[in-house]
């Protein structure tokens, strides 16, 4: 038993664990971009012949310490390299990662090299040559944490070359991700049911070849003349042979039993031309269909077979078009599809959301996947038949829920106008007006979508974000929940805003007092505006939406501040106050944050509003231990704490106990003439008595609350502070 390790593209490691699982390893396990199994050689050479979705199979042959390029060398030594290689073979290496003093990975590879030459050298003086297309055997070193790994990589070459691709379309699609899709659209259980494969873009034919294959039961290494293991002194040619047969025998069997029930079409003649080379390289040209003529004009195939799928990769607007031309081809897509394809399946994979948005059909499934290093979303459209829409009877609102809609109405009036003007498109439009009805009720105005999922409304449509204060403990908890239902049911009513566009943060009492109950896990972002500029939210997913809409005055005030100056922003969250300070021409920009989750989220915004470069840098930590270390002097620095943090990769924080050692740190960072602006929403915060010592102090909290917030003043404290030494 060998211990093996199959990598592939990102988002696909579950179908491959899956996949290699139904071909034998039992043992199989998910990793990060990869899965770890164990086997057999006969095994790892089924992975080879069979897997749709690897990118190379590796069997590694030893694991030793590597902090520099000695151990390295020492280590890559003590296999016995005559075993795996002969003297007047060739060779080629491989070498990802980093640890210590080797980051350099064509370093790392001519020293793995030298290792194994000289190892030859020593016991008979004939070395082995290096050979970088198709080497004997051929290398892969993954340097991490301090360690090598040093695996026979048994592919020889990526398995998405199967070895019959004569040429491709502009935007091509690899064999693996292609089969990613079929698999994620349920291809097999279609194609074993009769159902037909219909591809309407379909380039240089990747998708419905391999469609074809998988249909048919042949191996997708069945035509590859090339393996790593072919070269290996440890190969079993017999048993390699006998795999070979076992899959031409398949292969044949299926192919005489499959209809030709493959369609494709494209409006380019010479990716046609392409199509038709890359069946006929592949065996498969007999059963595909293929013609001329645009997305806008397919139709379902002729004949009274069961349902099929329909599944297609059109150009994502980067390199083949603008987003906005697009549209119109996505839009005639899922009009044909409606129309053209009811009780089909059906599979578009999209680079953005909006374009997704714009097929106009609701998906029932969605899967992130990578093309390249591309980030794509996969729509599974089931196109059932419509049920005719059964008529709907709302119920009248109780007096509780026209009350909140009146009160509702009346600030909506009293405010819209006045954000208008300002263009604000995100506000609070009610803060527990009627005591009873206690929760707070922001307008977010979404003008798209950025996430994995499809909205069906047309652009710009406004979307509630309802959360509820914990109510009296007299209260019973029925008589809390249905206060909630009236309110959301009047504030729907008000804005004439649907249920499904209204996010809800209810609380509930547990043992320590009243928390807010699970969240959803729903990847739907939005797309607002605020001040001129983009940032992305998320209702549903989190206690917050990513954008605090009471600091709404402090980062415009920080674009005012910014100009010029190096801004730093600390427990920076989503990094809004980063964009604003960008906005505002600050020469640089560091966000620092202990959240991952966070800081990608970040980087969006940034990208949202055209911001990058090595002037914006978004720095993972914790900001006190951050501010210890680092020793880079700041212009503009904006400081909101939580309340509180008890993170497991940080020290406890508690603003009113430790804003005193925090704001010192940020003086030490602060360059001559400097502010920090300081925020934070405790709501019975004071201030440390000895700051004014060290600092002038400026309460800036009233200029600071905007008017949507004017019924609840202590929703933020903020300061500007300046160095007393500097006056």
């Amino acid at each position: 038993m060998s211990k093996l390790f199959a990598t592939c593209p990102k988002g696909l490691e579950y179908l491959l664990r899956d996949e290699l699982r139904a071909l034998g390893a039992e043992d199989a396990r998910e990793a990060l971009a990869g899965v770890h199994f164990s086997g057999s050689l006969e095994l790892a050479y089924r992975a080879c012949l069979w897997s749709r979705l690897a990118s190379r199979v590796l069997m590694p042959l030893a694991e030793f310490d590597a902090a520099d390029a000695d151990a390295l060398y020492a280590g890559t030594q003590s296999v016995d390299w005559p075993a795996h290689l002969s003297p007047d073979g060739t060779l080629a290496i491989d070498a990802v990662g980093q640890t210590g003093a080797l980051n350099n990975t064509q370093f790392v590879a001519l020293r793995t090299k030298d290792a194994i030459v000289d190892q030859f050298r020593e016991q008979g003086g004939t070395r082995p040559g290096v050979d970088v297309e198709r080497p004997s055997i051929r290398l892969n070193v993954r340097l991490h944490r301090g360690r090598a790994t040093l695996s026979l990589d048994l592919s020889g070459s990526p398995l998405h070359r199967r070895g019959w691709r004569q040429g491709q379309g502009e935007a091509p699609l690899k064999e693996n991700l292609a089969c990613a899709m079929l698999l994620r659209a349920g291809w097999p259980a279609i194609a074993a049911a009769g159902g037909a494969l219909v591809d309407p873009m379909c380039g240089s034919g990747t998708l419905l070849i391999e469609g074809i294959l998988m249909a048919a039961d042949v191996a997708p290494g069945l035509r590859r003349d090339y393996f790593g293991f072919l070269g290996w002194r440890g190969h079993d040619a017999a048993m390699w042979d006998s795999l070979r047969a076992e899959a031409e025998a398949r292969a044949s069997a299926g192919l005489r039993a499959l209809a030709p029930v493959f369609f494709g079409s494209d409006q380019d003649p010479r990716v046609l031309n392409e199509a038709k080379r890359n069946a006929q390289a592949a065996g498969v040209a007999g059963f595909l269909h293929l013609s001329r003529q645009s997305a806008e004009h397919v139709q379902r195939p002729e004949g009274d077979n069961p349902p099929g799928l329909v599944i297609c990769n059109p150009p994502y607007g980067e390199r083949l078009g603008q987003q906005a031309q697009l549209a119109v081809l996505y839009r005639a897509l899922g009009e044909r599809l409606r129309t053209q394809f009811v009780g089909w399946q059906a599979g578009v994979i999209v680079a953005h959301e909006e374009l997704g948005y714009a097929i106009g059909l609701r998906a029932d499934k969605r899967y992130t996947l990578y093309n390249g290093a591309l980030e794509c979303r996969f729509l599974v459209f089931d196109l059932a038949e419509e049920p005719a829409p059964r008529e709907r009877v709302e119920k009248p609102l109780s007096e509780g829920a026209r009350s909140v809609a009146n009160r509702i109405t009346k600030n909506f009036r009293h405010l819209r106008k006045r954000f208008e003007r300002e263009g604000v498109s995100c506000w609070r439009v009610y803060d527990a007006d009627i005591p009873e009805y206690a929760a707070a009720i922001d307008i977010y105005t979404a003008i798209g979508v950025d996430g994995n999922f499809v909205s069906l409304e047309p652009f710009p449509h406004i979307w509630l974000h309802v959360q509820e204060y914990a109510p009296p403990r007299d209260i019973p908890e029925h008589v809390a929940r249905d206060r909630l239902r009236d309110l959301v049911r009047g504030a729907g009513a008000a804005l004439d805003v649907p249920r499904e566009r209204i996010a809800t943060k209810t609380r509930y009492r547990a043992k320590g007092g009243s928390k807010y109950g699970r969240f959803e896990q729903r990847d739907e972002f939005l797309i607002v505006e605020e001040g001129g500029l983009k940032f992305r939210v998320n209702l549903f997913d989190y206690l917050d939406s990513g954008l605090f809409l009471d600091h709404r005055p402090a980062r415009a005030r920080i674009r005012e501040l910014a100009r010029g100056k190096r801004f730093l922003n600390l427990f920076c969250y989503t990094a809004t106050a980063s964009v604003y300070a960008a906005a505002g021409a600050a020469s640089a920009t560091t966000s620092v944050d202990l959240s991952a989750t966070y800081l990608e989220w970040a980087a969006r915004n940034f990208t949202l509003n055209g911001f990058g470069g090595a002037s914006h840098h978004l720095v993972q930590a914790d900001a006190m231990e951050w501010l210890r270390h680092d020793r880079d002097e700041f212009d503009l620095i904006f400081v909101d704490p939580p309340t509180f943090s008890n993170s497991k990769r940080a020290d406890d924080f508690d603003v009113q106990r430790d804003h005193a050692r925090l704001l010192a740190l940020c003086a030490e960072r602060l360059a001559p003439g400097g502010v920090i602006v300081f925020s934070n929403n405790l709501r019975r915060f004071a201030l440390d008595p000895v700051l004014p010592d060290t600092f002038d102090v400026k309460d800036v909290t009233a200029a600071t609350i905007p008017p949507d917030f004017a019924r609840n003043a202590r929703i933020h404290h903020c300061y500007e502070l300046r160095r007393r030494t500097e006056r």
